[in-house]
């Protein structure tokens, strides 16, 4: 019996997955628990487990992106057709380029390409170029492999607007609200940025949701509209301005990675929803420096870092107002500490969490934090990983910076900037100068939880904690 291979939700937040790569070659045996696919979401790129054993039959192709629950393939048994294989859809044959209708509303006519589950079947590059376009894919016919649809089917394609495409495109009063309207992360990412409400964009009529395609066909069409028939209703648009070009012939441009948006998404939320304070407080780490050398002598010692995050994550025990996050009913003090520590990557940051951290001893919070920052560099954590994070700590110490504004990782209140460790000359109670070791501590706190007074005493208590390391090795439920 054929078993439906469907995209995975990895976690809470994951709403789709683009395909990277088929690990497994189409029609290849698999095992039940072998890696079938690598995928990427919005965080992060990991491998996708079969839960079942068979023959494999691939749906989905590398740079497709489906929602969650989507079929991407199908696990067959031994002479088995897939469902789709066992009924052919005359619609799915290759048709030669020169029968693509240059009008879309000719070729509305005729059958429609869509790939054997119901979506239109077309290369990343032609889903691309028909979204900047403002093309329709489910308006022409492919001339790629089994009538994929790829960049040359869109030559001569024109997406004309009129007053009466942008009424039906017009929101709808009974229409469900934002939270609840069907749509894919990206469609709202970019709905968000052009300041588009997404109850206003129509469902896609064979994805059945909101997709990325779906808000730039809406928005072309709005713009186009207002250009010829004058203003239509979405006043955040016309608000918004297109950014200037840039100023000289670019040697190159960096296109924006799921990360990189989904980093660019979250700290423009930060700073725009949220009222960010950052103070500075020095800490002496004359206490860890000597515990870390006597724990050298033993193996591998802690890094400065993780006396830090155990400190904080002390601190938090003693300050609930800093483990937080704002809700409709109020502010939430999280009975649980889940402290993430930032990752730098080449492609963007990512911010893995130590789970339970103030219940951990000094030895075993370095050891998990060591295990998180390998697999961020090797492409290897969990989505369990990512998820759960109270409280934020970020370093560029190693980079030379003594202090910084962090920007706050939502929903989180709170997050600590550690600077570089330094040797300061300071002048004793005796008189004489004394060479110390200190860092820069800069807390970012969003002052509409808590005031400046709340966020210092919280701060010093973490100093305070960092001046007797020896209480770091003492769990704290």
């Amino acid at each position: 019996m054929a078993i439906e291979f469907i995209m995975p939700k990895l976690g809470l937040t994951m709403e789709e997955g683009t395909i990277i790569e088929w690990l497994i070659a189409d029609g290849a045996p698999v095992e039940a628990g072998a890696a079938v696919l690598r995928i990427e979401t919005d965080k992060t790129e990991t491998d996708v487990e079969a839960t079942s054993s068979g023959r494999l039959h691939a749906v989905g192709q590398p740079g497709d992106t489906f929602a969650c629950g989507d079929r991407i393939g199908w696990l067959l048994a031994p002479g088995e057709e897939s469902p789709a294989a066992a009924t052919p859809n005359l619609a799915t044959a290759p048709v030669a380029a020169s029968t693509v209708a240059a009008d879309p509303l000719q070729a509305a006519s005729e059958p429609v390409v869509a790939h054997v589950d119901g979506r239109v079947k077309a290369s990343p590059l032609a889903k691309r170029l028909a979204a900047e376009r403002g093309l329709d894919l489910r308006m022409l016919r492919g001339t790629g492999p089994g009538g994929r649809i790829v960049a040359a089917d869109l030559d001569g394609a024109v997406a004309p607007v009129t007053p009466a495409a942008v009424e039906q495109q017009a929101p709808s009063t009974e229409r469900s609200s934002a939270s609840v309207w069907p749509a894919s992360t990206a469609a709202r990412d970019l709905a968000d940025l052009l300041g588009i409400e997404i109850s206003r964009v129509p469902l896609d009529p064979v994805d059945g949701y909101v997709t990325h395609e779906s808000v730039a066909r809406h928005v072309r069409g709005l713009l186009a509209a207002a250009a010829a028939v004058g203003p239509v209703a979405e006043p955040a648009l016309a608000a918004r301005t297109t950014l200037p070009p840039a100023t000289q012939s670019p040697s190159s441009t960096i296109r924006l990675t799921k990360m990189r948006g989904t980093i660019a998404k979250r700290m423009r939320d930060s700073l725009t929803q949220m009222a960010q304070l950052t103070l500075f407080m020095d800490a002496d780490f004359d206490a860890v420096a000597a515990d870390r050398t006597r724990r050298l002598a033993a193996g591998k010692p802690p890094s400065y870092t993780d006396y830090v995050i155990a400190a904080t994550a002390r601190a938090l025990r003693r300050h609930p107002i800093a483990n937080s996050q704002i809700t409709d009913d109020g502010v939430a003090l999280l009975p649980v500490v889940h402290v993430g520590m930032a990752v730098a990557l080449d492609g963007g940051l990512i911010v893995p969490v130590i789970s339970n951290t103030a219940a951990r001893d000094l030895a075993s919070l370095s050891a998990e934090s060591s295990r998180l920052a390998e697999a961020a560099r090797t492409g290897s954590l969990r989505p369990a990983d990512l998820e759960g994070g109270t409280f934020s700590v970020s370093a560029l110490g190693m980079f030379g910076v003594d202090g910084f504004t962090p920007v706050i990782n939502p929903p989180n209140t709170c997050i600590l900037g550690v600077g570089r460790l330094r040797d300061d000359l300071v002048l004793a109670d005796d008189g004489v100068v004394a060479s110390k070791r200190k860092l820069t501590l800069s807390l970012t706190w969003d002052h509409r939880a808590f005031d400046g007074a709340p966020a210092a005493a919280f701060c010093k208590t973490i100093v305070d904690f960092l001046n007797d390391p020896v209480t770091l090795d003492t769990p704290v439920n």
